[in-house]
C-alpha cells in the first residue's frame, strides 16, 4: 500500500483551550507530519463554528508555512462561492511565491457555514454556487503563465505563472464530474459524507479528460484515523469526534469536547452517525492497518488524507506517529506480496 498519506487539520478549538492554542497545535502537527514524511497538510474554510479556527485559510497556511520547510500546505478547501477568483489567485499566488513548490489550492462549492453566514458574507449563494465551474476556470486562468493571462486585461500579481495546483473538493457527484471534465485532481470528503464515495470515484475515473494539469485521474479520499497503543484508548479519543457529530445533528455545535470513557450515542442518532463516520479507522496499529487495507482495496485511492480531530494534542501527535508506522508496515507487506 504505497499510497501517500496526508493530513486534514481543522485547527480545532478545544474545551479548555483558545484559538491561539489551536494555531500552536496546527504548527506542531505540521512540523511532526513533515518530520514523519506525510505528503501535505490541508486546512478547511469554515465560518461561525465555535470549535473551528481555520476560517481565514490562506492566513493560517502562511503562518504554518513560515514554520515548516518542505511539507506541502494548502486549502481543503477554500469555498470559492464566498470569494472573487482574482482575490484567491492573489492570495495563493503570494503563498506560492513565498513558499515555491509547497502550496495547493483545493476548492469547494459549499458556503462553509449556515444561512446567517451567507447573509454576513453579502453573497447571493445560489448564484455564486451556479457559477462555480466558470469561477474555477477563471481562477486557473489567473494562475497561468503571463502570456495566457492577458486576454481579459486583468492579471493576478502575484499569482500569474505560479501554476498553483488546483483541486476540486466535494462530497457529491457534482465535484467528481467537474474535476473529470477539467482534468483536475479530485478529493472526496468521505470522512463525514461517505455515501457517494465509490460512485464518485468511478465517475471521476471513467469521465476524466487529460489536461495540461494531469495526464491521468488522481483521486484522494478522506478518512478519520484514531490510532493509539490500545483499542480502548483509541475509542476514548474517537469519542471527541463522535460527540461533535452528535452536536451537529442536534444543532448544539461547540468547542471540541473532551473525550469520554465508553461514550454512547443517543439511540435515535446512532444509525445516522454510524453511517456518516463509516470511513474511520480506530484502534491499535493492527486494527487501523486492517481497516485502511479494506479502504485501499475497495477504493484504490491515489492518496489518503487523514482527519485527526483529537481533543488532546499529545494523543494526536502519537496517533500521527502510529499512522506512519502503519503506512510503512502496509507498504512492506504489499512489496513482499
Amino acid at each position: 500500500m504505497n499510497v501517500p498519506f496526508s493530513i486534514l487539520d481543522l485547527a480545532q478549538i478545544v474545551e479548555g483551550g483558545t484559538a491561539a492554542d489551536s494555531f500552536a497545535g496546527s504548527v506542531g502537527l505540521a512540523q511532526k507530519a513533515e518530520a514523519l514524511g506525510f505528503n501535505r497538510v490541508w486546512y478547511a474554510e469554515h465560518h461561525n463554528i465555535p470549535g473551528v479556527a481555520s476560517s481565514a485559510t490562506s492566513v493560517l497556511i502562511a503562518h504554518v508555512a513560515a514554520q515548516t520547510k518542505t511539507i506541502r500546505l494548502g486549502s481543503g478547501g477554500v469555498m470559492l462561492p464566498n470569494h472573487a477568483p482574482l482575490l484567491i489567485a492573489e492570495q495563493f499566488g503570494t503563498l506560492a511565491t513565498l513558499h515555491p513548490g509547497r502550496i495547493d489550492l483545493g476548492l469547494g462549492r459549499a458556503p462553509g457555514g449556515d444561512m446567517g453566514v451567507i447573509r454576513a458574507l453579502r453573497k447571493d449563494y445560489e448564484q455564486a454556487a451556479n457559477s462555480f465551474p466558470n469561477d474555477v476556470q477563471e481562477l486557473i486562468h489567473y494562475l497561468s503563465k503571463p502570456e495566457d493571462t492577458t486576454a481579459s486585461g486583468v492579471r493576478a500579481i502575484p499569482g500569474e505563472g505560479t501554476g498553483v495546483p488546483v483541486w476540486i473538493l466535494g462530497s457529491s457527484l457534482f465535484g467528481a464530474q467537474l474535476a473529470a471534465q477539467l482534468g483536475l485532481p479530485y478529493a472526496f470528503a468521505s470522512h463525514f459524507a461517505p455515501s457517494h464515495l465509490l460512485q464518485a470515484a468511478e465517475i471521476y475515473r471513467r469521465d476524466f479528460k487529460p489536461s495540461r494539469h494531469l495526464d491521468a485521474p488522481y483521486f484522494m479520499m478522506a478518512c478519520n484515523v484514531f490510532a493509539a497503543d490500545t483499542d480502548a484508548e483509541a475509542h476514548f479519543h474517537f469519542s471527541t469526534l463522535v460527540q461533535a457529530f452528535v452536536g451537529i445533528m442536534t444543532n448544539q455545535r461547540g468547542l471540541a469536547r473532551r473525550p469520554v470513557e465508553n461514550y454512547e450515542v443517543p439511540a435515535h442518532l446512532a444509525a445516522q452517525i454510524q453511517s456518516m463516520l463509516q470511513v474511520s479507522a480506530v484502534g491499535t496499529v493492527e486494527t487501523v492497518a486492517e481497516r485502511l487495507s479494506v479502504f485501499n482495496d475497495l477504493v484504490k485511492p491515489d492518496e489518503i488524507i487523514i482527519a485527526k480531530n483529537f481533543h488532546d494534542q499529545s494523543a494526536r501527535l502519537r496517533s500521527l506517529e502510529l499512522t506512519m508506522d502503519i503506512k510503512d508496515k502496509l507498504t512492506r507487506l504489499t512489496k513482499a506480496a
